[in-house]
């Protein structure tokens, strides 16, 4: 079995839990470092667990993760440590503040989509006895686009891009949707534009980016919401907790939880989906091939 194979398995698997259980299936990604991936997915999902949602967060940047170290837990067990210890994935299952389950990802390994295929076939496996549980899996994804993450990112309901007002954020977010798109990736897209001044400026940043990407790609992005430059942020990352428990009142943590809100709520009224997943197109060789 190939490397593509493994990964299409694996994305056929997931459509299959997704339909069964209706749990949705949310990656996180953002177009560099710097701009509060993981935070936003940490906080995202404890406010959807704070509102009793079923939610268990994967780090799936292997080597170079940090979910735990931002909720000050230090975690026994990882993904890698589920092949590396031949644990089951429900003892590597951890439990953070809310409610919120988390798996870490860990070290040894390059990336969880290059494994060797007893490897994947077992990792199908185990997700398929896990996320039939829960009713948000919400995955922080790692930097890079192999041909293996593509299909992962195939599998998922939604896809939140996280970017700032930074010109090279804005242009990097834009470029990674671009190359989802064209890599057939068609799923929803939703941004969240983290650290803004103004909410003027924020909403500046989505404007343009939704204009461009519906001249360029015909595709809409959906504005899940704004996160302002909040200095309680960057203290509640320094004591190890997340800002959503660590300063409730302040106003990123405010944002965040308007944010699951709407998420919940549906209010900026994106579409359902419609186009099932058995239409996506096998991805396009020579653009993985660059």
């Amino acid at each position: 079995m190939t490397i593509k194979d493994q990964a299409e398995s694996l994305r056929m698997q997931l459509q299959h839990i997704q339909q069964s259980k209706g749990a949705k299936a949310i990656s996180v990604l953002s177009g560099k470092g710097g701009v509060g991936k993981s935070n936003f997915s940490l906080n995202f999902s404890l406010q959807l667990s704070q509102k009793g949602y079923s939610v268990l967060l994967c780090d799936m940047d292997i080597g170079m993760g940090n979910i735990d170290i931002l909720m000050g837990l230090s975690t026994p067990y990882t993904l890698v440590d589920m092949f590396e210890k031949q644990l089951s994935i429900h003892e590597i299952v951890q439990k953070g503040p809310g409610n919120l389950s988390y798996i870490a990802g860990g070290t040894g390994i390059t990336s969880i989509f290059e494994l060797s295929s007893h490897r994947v076939e077992r990792l199908i496996s185990e997700f398929s006895t896990l996320l039939q549980t829960y009713d948000y899996v919400i995955f922080d994804m790692g930097a890079g686009m192999t041909e293996g993450m593509i299909q992962f990112l195939r599998a998922v309901n939604e896809i939140v891009i996280v970017t700032t007002p930074e010109p090279t954020s804005i242009t990097d977010a834009y470029a990674t949707i671009k190359f989802l798109s064209i890599n057939d990736v068609l799923t929803t897209y939703l941004l969240v534009v983290n650290k803004t001044d103004t909410h003027a400026d924020g909403m500046s940043v989505y404007n343009r980016l939704n204009r461009v990407m519906q001249q360029f790609l015909n595709k809409k992005v959906y504005l899940l919401g704004l996160i302002p430059d909040d200095k309680a942020v960057g203290r509640a990352v320094i004591r190890q907790v997340p800002f959503t428990l660590f300063d409730p009142k302040s106003t990123a943590s405010q944002a965040l939880a308007a944010i699951a809100d709407r998420y919940i709520s549906n209010t900026f009224n994106r579409l359902p989906e419609t186009k099932p997943l058995s239409f996506i197109t096998k991805l396009r060789k020579h653009f993985l091939e660059r």
